[in-house]
């Protein structure tokens, strides 16, 4: 009797451990056939993918599994805490483009989060996160003097007739998106009723403005991906701040950087340069990623670079391979100068410049129907061999040469880092 009841326990432990998804603490178990299941079922779905072998994997596994305990507790119906074992499931990692171990990544209503979770590991960290994850990132007013802005913050407004209706649902499946992006304020009924002179509308409010900054949105509210992109527009600007807090997230874009470094009491030169930005590069918004810094906090790269702080505000590119400085900030004033910058840098000619000093220009005396070719040229491709440029030392007799190079890339050293991951590729 007592071997076959042995036997039984057996058998219910093993049926329980391969088709329970909630072994392991409170942390769901997802695999290839049940993880769109458990993404659909749930509001919010925190998910680390992870790999056995990976000691980082290894000291945030208790960690992660202490924080599920919590969740559980302070959210039953809402919240689960999961975990993809990318080894055994590697299609599951591959569908999510996982390139470094554990990475975690944020499901709200089905959908992912635009970001993924680069914030410190510890329960206490993944605790507070998500809790405030939980909470409505909509902040409703209730009168048109006291709506309680961030000067500081771009801002997304909603004068609504009520909560009810689908003009709002939208309202609040945008606020969860772009919660990172913008702070979003609701007022409804009697409070919005001065701006609702046509029915509900949205403004977008950027920072340091007032309301006669704002911008209306003049699309539809129940085209909900025009909407999507004109929020997109709005809140992701197309010239952004990079900090300590954000530049892993940037750096592994992998696209290179444009930068301007600033001093902080300095602002005209912030707005000059985002005016220039839209004007001249706004094609290339896909190949590059358009920055400002702060000089006084990012004074590495300056002096990796050969200037200090009295030098601002200056212009970059950190090509994740090479820094290369713009000659002077005053020449983005220039019609295309800024343009021609960037296309250098893709031409390789910001390299090749470094290496062998300035192009030749035009052989001007060809014969009718010959090939230009500048002068010391051979026709041959002027693709830049590494560290084969030359300086000449001493004066102009001086044949001693010396072999330069452009600074090494900076911030490629602040992206995703064996300290912290186990990376699955060495580049971007």
């Amino acid at each position: 009797m007592a071997s076959f009841s042995n036997s039984w326990l057996l058998l219910v432990f093993t049926i329980f451990y391969y088709f329970s998804p909630t072994i392991c603490s409170n942390v769901v178990i997802l695999d290839e056939g049940n993880f769109d299941k458990v993404i659909a079922e749930n509001k919010l779905v925190f998910v680390n993918f992870y790999a056995d072998w990976c000691r980082f994997s290894q000291m945030l596994s208790p960690i992660f599994d202490q924080t599920s305990d919590i969740a559980k507790e302070e959210f039953p119906s809402d919240l689960v805490l999961a975990k993809v074992d990318c080894d055994s499931h590697p299609e599951v990692g591959q569908r999510f483009q996982i390139t470094k171990y554990p990475t975690l990544k944020l499901w709200r209503n089905g959908q992912p989060a635009r970001r993924e979770y680069r914030g410190q590991r510890s329960v206490d960290a993944f605790s507070n996160y998500l809790r405030n994850q939980m909470r409505s990132s909509i902040k409703e007013f209730h009168s048109l003097s006291d709506m309680g802005l961030n000067s500081k913050k771009r801002n997304i407004i909603a004068y609504l007739e009520s909560k009810e209706g689908d003009n709002y649902k939208k309202f609040e499946k945008l606020a969860e998106e772009f919660r990172e992006d913008c702070e979003f304020h609701v007022g409804v009924g009697d409070s919005s009723a001065k701006e609702r002179k046509v029915g509900d509308n949205l403004v977008y409010r950027p920072e340091n403005k007032g309301p006669e900054g704002d911008i209306v949105y003049t699309g539809s509210l129940t085209d909900f991906e025009h909407l999507k992109q004109w929020t997109n527009d709005k809140c992701i600007p197309l010239v952004r701040e990079i900090t300590f807090e954000n530049a892993e997230e940037l750096t592994e874009e992998g696209k290179p950087f444009l930068l301007l470094f600033y001093d902080p009491n300095d602002h005209h030169s912030i707005e000059e340069f985002k005016e220039e930005v839209a004007k001249q590069l706004v094609g290339e918004k896909g190949q590059m990623n358009f920055l400002i810094a702060d000089g006084h906090k990012f004074s590495h790269p300056l002096h990796h670079l050969g200037k200090s702080q009295q030098d601002l505000p200056l212009i970059a590119i950190d090509s994740f391979r090479h820094m290369y400085l713009f000659p002077k900030f005053e020449d983005i004033r220039i019609p295309g100068r800024l343009k021609q910058f960037t296309d250098d840098l893709h031409s390789g000619k910001l390299h090749r410049e470094f290496h062998h000093g300035p192009d030749p220009t035009p052989d001007t005396h060809a014969a009718p129907g010959e090939p230009r070719v500048p002068h010391g040229d051979t026709g041959d491709s002027t693709e830049p061999k590494p560290d084969a440029g030359t300086q000449p030392q001493g004066s102009s007799g001086d044949k001693r040469k010396t072999k330069t190079s452009p600074p090494e890339t900076i911030f490629k050293k602040l992206s995703p880092s064996y300290n912290r991951y186990t990376l699955l590729r060495d580049e971007l």
